[in-house]
């Protein structure tokens, strides 16, 4: 469990658990994982088989990075429950309805990570999650998703897929429209400079 689920539990304030870890005052084993502190001891000698297991957080914007810290902590939690060994912890701050991952890319060529482990399939890709993990599993590695169930119905998510797809195109239409007539403004004068 991480620090502040641990204070929460035994009565004190996050603040100072914190500053008790600092200090080396805690009555209970630490460790960094990320960002954040956990407390007990690490999982060694995992049955996850050979290579790294990886737990990849990530959110939209700059205004979300406050639940990145909470992402990991369940994707963390669970790995842990699941007796997996959790190497590293990855983190970014990117959409996916492009390509432009560069630390979720970085995993997918890594051949020394042998497993990813996210929360939600969107994580992954908005759409073609399925080939991801396809093609990792051509490589003898793996996709896991603690919440693979967050739409059940197909046609639901299809419908869900498409209206994400028409609303980018559309946003970034009205973005790029904007950009135009803001420079047109400038080059004729009529506008702020």
């Amino acid at each position: 469990m991480n620090l502040k689920q641990w204070a929460a539990q035994t009565g004190i304030s996050y603040a100072t658990a914190r500053r008790r870890h600092e200090s080396g005052a805690l009555p209970v084993p630490t460790y960094r994982l990320g960002r954040l502190i956990m407390v007990g001891e690490p999982l060694t000698g995992a049955a996850s088989g050979k290579g790294q297991v990886v737990v990849y957080a990530c959110v939209s914007s700059v205004d979300q990075k406050a639940d990145l810290d909470r992402q990991i902590a369940r994707v963390t939690v669970w790995a842990t429950g699941q007796a997996f060994s959790v190497d590293r912890v990855v983190t970014e701050v990117g959409t996916a309805l492009n390509g432009d991952r560069k630390e979720f890319l970085a995993l997918l060529r890594d051949p020394a990570v042998s497993t990813i482990v996210v929360e939600h399939r969107d994580r992954v890709a908005r759409f073609g999650a399925e080939y991801v993990a396809a093609a990792l599993s051509a490589q003898g590695r793996r996709l896991l998703v603690v919440d693979p169930a967050e739409v059940d119905d197909d046609l639901v998510r299809d419908v869900t897929e498409i209206l994400t797809s028409l609303c980018t195109r559309l946003y970034g239409r009205r973005v790029g429209a904007s950009r135009v007539r803001r420079a047109v403004e400038v080059a004729i004068g009529d506008g702020p400079a």
